[in-house]
């Protein structure tokens, strides 16, 4: 037993080093029982194969920051705050109206992994389908990444999960306050036999599920309900191998918020009057996922291979009479993807010096989407003909397959450089069959105990996400309320970049590190999004040409009771010409793009985050900000919102019963000033509405260890 307690103690040491966290030191224990010396088998070997797994995709000079359990729970919100506020306190991340990210200047482009296994992707929605909840850690991975990230390169945003093994025990909690705000949520984990789980569950209802198109501390209309469950489970077939098993599911359902005093454009049926504040429309979003991972560690090879499948969809339905009195278009908009897939890393430690991966992906997918518009005829001027409104069906579909392969070595010349480089080839056959060889480099140098330099190539390629490309047919709009003045539609293409990243990290002292980053990116075939239309959903597009270029600097402080980290990032990201989904554009807009460079619509030049907390005995204070110096608005994002920042403060203790029980209470005020923020005006390319930040508000949180 005394073995088990030293190697547990030896992989916690390991594990907390990865993590840049202090060891907690050794307690003594009784003897435990033969299930309990069972059950400590099965934590030490978890951990053991956690370490090893980490080894098999490590990020090699790339830019990677991380956020532990205590972050998570300081932030405004704790474990409560909806994933998306939890990225916004990493260096670099924008935020945007609809729980979109936007990373050094890009318009998603975010791969996401669960305890290193690639999550496919789903349709981007209002909801969050991660859960901070579920997280022990989460690192944002960007800059020149290696090798074996591939397709998604604006950044990898890992989350390491809670499991059995370490969190062997119930919580039951619930959350609420302003808004109409009321979240009941329950998780357990623990041990059986060779097996360990983890599983949690929750139900949101809130009145502010999308940002407020008003000023008002209150929207109109905006009420949702969500449901989310995420579960993990492990089982140790023997010293050398495990399976994992990921499952996930969630069910959105949104009130489109109103915007009052909307001035009435169109005739429906001999009416030309409708009250815009009565407007009914709704968005159905639902995301479902299940990966099996196998890992096996023989000496010095080490893989994981993994299998998985996803369904997404989110179906839009319009206020029929108010849409077509408005807009002159009512458009229920149902877009679905199924993909399948498997995944394998793998590495193999030649000798002290180098140090081989390899892998591959390959991914099937097969996205629908199916449009009935009610539209109005109109003459060769736009002018309507008839209050008797048309309806146009258009339904489409299509497969996309994509395959990545990559290899690569880890050359350590002497101890304190470290040369990763190799390339990928991947392959997209979906709109257009496409393909690219990228070479990647990394250099990692430690000169000083404490120092550490890293510069970094990358050649990317980026298919667009099958789900996001418009597959309808435009001419069947011709002569209707919903024709689009530009005919052209050229097919969506991959986008090719060169990545050029440099940056050093400096520990001033112990719990003190400060870093920064600078980066350059060049593009081809630049892809964006943008919302067009009447519904709320996303669709692609290309720039021929682009650039984005900028820089980080981010600090951190850990020590004793008080911890503290403050973020600043720089950008400027622009393109010009766009080059495929053409008819999506305003014709003045489109002509003036082709012949100038514009400011993408996700640009913000300064973007910051910082936070404090304190903790004494069981009481933890803690505060934390945002910054945003403003996203593009007006004619062709020739302009900018204004700057905003806002802040949060939140008070939480512990209260222990017993060994095995405790009760957690918590108080959070978000926006504590009451900021009147504005996120996006509705003007800009592909911006739809006005969307206000949130105001203040006030949560309260009680929750129950078992």
């Amino acid at each position: 037993m005394k073995k088990f307690l030293i190697v547990s103690v030896a992989v916690s040491l390991m594990r907390n080093i990865a993590l840049g966290q202090d060891a907690a030191p050794a307690s003594a224990s009784p003897s435990p029982s033969p299930a309990g010396t069972e059950a400590e088998r099965v934590v030490v070997q978890s951990q053991e194969f956690d370490i090893s797994r980490e080894q098999i995709v490590p990020s090699l000079g790339a830019t990677r920051y991380t956020v532990g359990p205590d972050r998570l729970d300081s932030q405004s919100q704790g474990e409560d705050a909806p994933f998306n506020q939890t990225m916004l306190r990493f260096p670099g991340v924008t935020q945007d109206s609809f729980g979109q990210l936007h990373v050094r200047g890009e318009h998603a482009n975010l791969q996401y992994r669960i305890d290193d296994v690639l999550i496919p992707e789903s349709i981007p929605g209002f909801g969050q389908v991660l859960e901070t909840r579920f997280a022990d850690n989460i690192s944002l991975i960007t800059g020149a990444l290696p090798a074996q990230f591939g397709f998604r390169n604006t950044g990898v945003i890992d989350i390491h999960t809670k499991n059995g093994a370490v969190f062997q025990q119930g919580d039951a909690s619930v959350y609420g306050g302003s808004f109409d705000t009321i979240m009941p949520s329950l998780e357990y984990g623990g041990v059986a036999g060779k097996a360990n789980y983890y599983v949690t569950g929750s139900y949101l209802h809130d009145g502010i599920g999308i940002e407020n198109p008003t000023r008002t501390a209150n929207p109109i209309h905006d009420d949702t309900d969500q449901y989310r469950m995420f579960g993990y489970s492990s089982y140790i077939v023997d010293d050398t191998s495990r399976f994992v098993l990921l499952t996930s599911g969630y069910h959105g359902d949104f009130d489109i918020p109103n915007n009052p005093g909307q001035t009435p454009q169109f005739i429906d049926m001999g009416r030309s009057t409708f009250n815009s504040a009565k407007l009914d429309e709704t968005q159905v979003e639902q995301d479902a996922y299940a990966i099996l991972a196998y890992q096996k560690k023989i000496d010095d090879f080490n893989m994981q291979a993994s299998v998985f499948t996803l369904y997404s969809s989110v179906l839009f339905r319009p206020d029929n009479v108010g849409d077509l009195i408005f807009n002159g278009v009512a458009s229920r908009v149902d877009r679905d993807i199924f993909s399948n897939g498997i995944a394998l890393d793998a590495s193999y430690k030649l000798n002290d010096e180098h140090t081989l991966r390899g892998g591959f992906l390959i991914n099937a997918q097969h996205a629908t989407v199916g449009t009935s518009t009610l539209v109005f005829p109109v003459d060769a001027n736009g002018n309507q003909t008839s209050d008797i409104p048309l309806r146009i069906v258009d339904n489409s579909g299509k497969y996309g397959y994509f395959y990545g392969f990559y290899l690569q070595d880890e050359w350590k010349p002497f101890e304190q450089l470290t040369i990763n480089f190799g390339g990928r080839f991947d392959i997209v056959d979906a709109f257009a069959h496409e393909n690219q060889l990228s070479p990647r480099i990394n250099i990692v140098w430690e000169p000083l105990k404490g120092t550490t330099l890293h510069a970094g190539y990358a050649r990317y390629f980026t298919p667009p996400p099958l789900e996001n490309v418009e597959q309808g047919t435009v001419s069947k709009f011709d002569g209707t309320t919903n024709e689009s003045a530009i005919h052209q539609d050229s097919v969506t293409k991959s986008e090719r970049a060169h990545y050029f990243d440099v940056g050093v990290t400096q520990k001033i002292a112990e719990g003190f590190n400060v870093g920064i980053d600078g980066f350059y990116k060049s593009s081809h075939s630049v892809l964006d999004e943008g919302q067009f239309g009447q519904a709320l959903i996303l669709s692609s597009f290309n720039y021929k040409r682009g650039e984005i270029y900028g820089g980080e600097f981010t600090s951190s402080y850990d020590h004793g009771p008080f911890s503290a980290y403050f973020n600043l990032a720089y950008e400027w990201a622009r393109g010009t010409n766009v080059s495929s989904a053409q008819f999506l554009f305003d014709p003045d807009e489109f002509a003036f793009i082709r012949k100038n460079w514009v400011f993408l619509d996700h640009d913000q030049r300064f973007t910051g985050s910082a936070g404090a907390s304190y903790t004494w005995n069981d009481w933890r204070l803690a505060i934390d900000g945002l910054y945003g110096n403003g996203l593009r608005r007006g004619f062709a994002n020739t302009q900018k919102n204004h700057p905003y920042e806002t802040f949060n403060v939140s008070l939480s203790r512990r209260i222990q019963i017993t060994a095995k029980t405790a009760v957690k209470i918590r108080f959070d005020v978000v926006n504590i000033l009451d900021t009147i923020y504005e996120l996006r005006d509705g003007s800009g390319i592909g911006v739809g509405a006005p969307q206000f930040g949130q105001r203040r508000g006030f949560y309260g949180t009680v929750a129950y260890d078992f």
